[in-house]
C-alpha cells in the first residue's frame, strides 16, 4: 500500500532533474562577466565607501 505521501516523494526527483538540464543548457546570447571583473567592481565599491565616509564623516 503506497501512501500520498511515497508517491509525492517519487516526483520532486523527476522535477528536480528537469531543472538541473534546464539550468546546465548555456545561452549563446546571455552577457559573460569574468569573475575576476566581479571581484574588482566588489573592491572598487567598498573602496568608494570608505572613502566617502572618510571624506563626509556624520
Amino acid at each position: 500500500m503506497r501512501t500520498a505521501m511515497a508517491e509525492k516523494r517519487g516526483e520532486g526527483f523527476h522535477s528536480a532533474a528537469g531543472l538541473i538540464r534546464y539550468f546546465d543548457q548555456e545561452d549563446e546570447k546571455a552577457i559573460k562577466i569574468p569573475p575576476w571583473f566581479v571581484v574588482a567592481v566588489g573592491v572598487g565599491i567598498a573602496a568608494a565607501v570608505v572613502i566617502a565616509s572618510w571624506q563626509w564623516p556624520a
